[in-house]
């Protein structure tokens, strides 16, 4: 058996609207100027404290706090009203890699357990994934953590399984726990930053990631 694990913001679902539209009412509540739009999609993946103490390093742990309480009331506001779209062929990629009997399909996200099963329960997703490591449960990725628990679920080794993400943060874990990489351009990280993180492969399409991803099972019989 096989491992695919994917990233979720900005590989599954394009939900920067929501990530952006949240980050700046999170700093606008404590007075704060909210963030540009690149530096926010700059921390996208890692786990919210990480990301708010990236986003305002200057600021106290009263501060960091209150504005990871901010973010996270506007977001979930923010979802309820319009969940996050998936990319067009995202969905129908993991239906027909959930039907192959030699893959395990799971997922690796910075988001917490409460947003990841929303996203899935909205798309119809939710049996696709045998395993989700979500941010409630594991140090904020580029820790490989969040991979090494899906390969305790699932009893693939390490070699056997590969990390697809649209951020540094994804390969980094990814190559941190042994894993291949895949990774997507259509994220939120520069493609020139993904490549400098050693990612193994590089996709521009869904079509292009079903092909290496049969290209991965073959090389791992």
């Amino acid at each position: 058996m096989k491992l695919i694990v994917f990233d979720v913001d900005g590989t599954i679902s394009d939900s920067q609207a929501h990530i952006c539209h949240a980050m700046a009412l999170g700093f606008e509540a404590v007075g704060l100027p909210a963030p540009s739009r690149a530096a926010t999609l700059s921390i996208v993946g890692l786990s919210l404290p990480v990301a708010i103490a990236r986003l305002a390093p200057d600021q106290d742990a009263a501060t960091q706090a209150a504005i990871v309480e901010g973010y996270k009331a506007s977001y979930f506001t923010s979802r309820a009203a319009s969940p996050a779209p998936l990319y067009p062929g995202a969905a129908d990629l993991l239906r027909k890699l959930a039907q192959r009997d030699d893959l395990f399909l799971g997922v690796a996200t910075g988001k917490s357990r409460r947003g990841l099963d929303a996203l899935l329960r909205y798309h119809g997703l939710e049996g696709i994934f045998v395993t989700r490591q979500v941010a409630d449960d594991h140090p904020s990725k580029p820790s490989p953590e969040m991979l090494f628990a899906a390969l305790a679920d699932t009893g693939v080794n390490a070699r056997d399984a590969v990390m697809i993400g649209d951020t540094t943060f994804d390969i980094e874990m990814g190559r941190a726990a042994g894993c291949g990489t895949i990774a997507v351009s259509w994220g939120y990280h520069p493609v020139s930053d993904l490549l400098a993180a050693g990612a193994d492969r590089l996709v521009d399409t869904f079509a292009a990631l079903e092909a290496a991803l049969g290209d991965f099972v073959e090389m791992h019989v």
